[in-house]
């Protein structure tokens, strides 16, 4: 009892330093950081949507500076001037001026209009559709988010179960090393007694030289598993990575693969992103027909001073409207609009479709890798046992000089190999347990 209570407690705080590394890299992944920066992006359009629906102010000053150019001309003098000198001598006075005839450029200059304009929509339909749209498209980025995170938690998981594995091969091959050496020294001894002859002692050698070409092999594979690791983490390469493999059990049991369809057509966020899009895409088909049958209304107004020369002496001036736009054709572009929306709408709810039986597909083929896996498991266990009892007659009988040399390498390396494989085994299983737990979103 003592010794199950030791392995659960091991077990558990193996998986919490699997589930710190998980969470790490859920924090640090740059891909994932990208994600997290897509999702700011989309508030800040849903920022600029909601600021529609706030009146506009606006300071807008202008000054006009004009040379040549059409000019407005009027023989006002030629025509009023000799009935203005007949007046003033009928009446003996000078009451009526001589005028000058008008010559005015049309653009004015030396002319300032310095204003303040406010605008505020009452009703526009777009305002309120395109607001709707932009909350609707923050969901589905925040469902794209979450099946990142799903892949990066399978893939952190895989990564650090094949940093183990690699791990255990250089022990087990390690092993496999000193017991080679215990055989030259053995061997050495038993030439010397005259027992056997000095190419014992360097086939036995040349065992140990193979031995390290694989040691070379599964370091470098080991380095290259910790650096992938790492760079998952954003974390320097050659950070080392705390290794606790003794206790990785796979799970006992899983429940039926229908439950586990069920579930993932439940928990899947790739689905939720495809209603987001759905729904997204209904709301424009709305905007455009609500934006075709009803009008927009605004209300505002210009306040400032307007005239000839900075002089704010009697130019003060105000304006107030009240402003409808309602477009009555536009050459069809806005049916084109809402029937591109509908054909839009009709492809995400295939393209839905389409990912309900991939997702299927992904749950029954990684739940048959796995019952698969797990009996192989099982066949490569016992070949272990069979492998290891088998060597150890060998090796007692090679002890007492009653078994060949070369049967004693062979049974030595069918225990290496089975380990190996054992070894290869036990990680296939937790790598396809962990395959299963991402395709279900668990």
């Amino acid at each position: 009892m003592f010794l199950l209570l030791m392995s659960i407690g091991i077990q558990a705080q193996h998986s919490a330093i699997l589930e710190e590394y998980v969470q790490e890299g859920l924090k640090n992944n740059l891909a994932l950081k990208q994600e997290n920066l897509e999702i700011q992006k989309v508030l800040e359009n849903i920022q600029q949507a909601k600021a529609l629906f706030y009146p506009r102010v606006t300071f807008a000053p202008t000054y006009s500076l004009a040379a040549g150019g059409r000019r407005l001309q009027f023989p006002v003098g030629d025509l009023l001037n000799p009935v203005y000198s007949t007046l003033n001598k009928l009446t003996q006075t000078s009451v009526f001026p001589q005028i000058e005839n008008v010559d005015e450029l049309l653009a004015p200059n030396n002319f300032h209009d310095t204003k303040i304009t406010v605008q505020y929509s009452i009703y526009n339909p777009e305002i309120q559709y395109n607001y709707l749209i932009q909350k609707t498209l923050l969901t589905a980025q925040e469902a794209k988010k979450k099946v990142y995170e799903n892949e990066l938690r399978h893939t952190i998981e895989g990564a650090y179960y094949q940093y183990l594995q690699a791990s255990e091969a250089i022990k087990i091959l390690g092993n496999a090393q000193k017991t080679l050496n215990e055989l030259v020294r053995l061997n050495q001894k038993l030439v010397n007694n005259n027992v056997l002859t000095k190419d014992a002692v360097i086939g036995a050698e040349y065992e140990i030289s193979k031995l390290n070409q694989q040691l070379a092999v599964a370091t470098k594979n080991r380095e290259t598993a910790k650096a992938y690791f790492n760079f998952l983490l954003n974390r320097e390469l050659s950070a080392e990575v705390v290794v606790d493999s003794t206790n990785l059990i796979p799970a006992a049991a899983y429940e039926s693969l229908d439950k586990l369809s069920e579930s993932a057509l439940q928990n899947r966020q790739e689905l939720n992103q495809l209603d987001q899009s759905i729904l997204a895409s209904k709301t424009a088909i709305t905007l455009q027909e609500k934006a075709a049958k009803r009008p927009s209304v605004f209300i505002g107004g210009n306040t400032g001073f307007q005239g000839f020369g900075y002089t704010f002496n009697q130019q003060a001036y105000g304006v107030a409207q009240l402003g409808l736009t309602w477009d009555l054709f536009k050459g069809y572009e806005r049916k084109s609009k809402i029937q591109g929306a509908k054909i839009q709408t009709e492809l995400l709810k295939t393209k839905k479709l389409e990912v309900e039986k991939q997702i299927e597909l992904q749950v029954t083929q990684a739940f048959l890798e796995l019952q698969a896996t797990r009996e192989n498991l099982k066949l490569v266990q016992d070949g272990v046992n069979k492998a290891t009892q088998y060597f150890s007659v060998i090796d007692s009988r090679y002890r007492n000089n009653n078994v060949l040399y070369i049967e004693w390498i062979k049974a030595q390396n069918e225990v290496v190999t089975a380990q190996l494989q054992q070894s290869l085994a036990r990680f296939d299983v937790l790598i396809k347990e962990s395959l299963l737990n991402k395709v279900t979103a668990h």
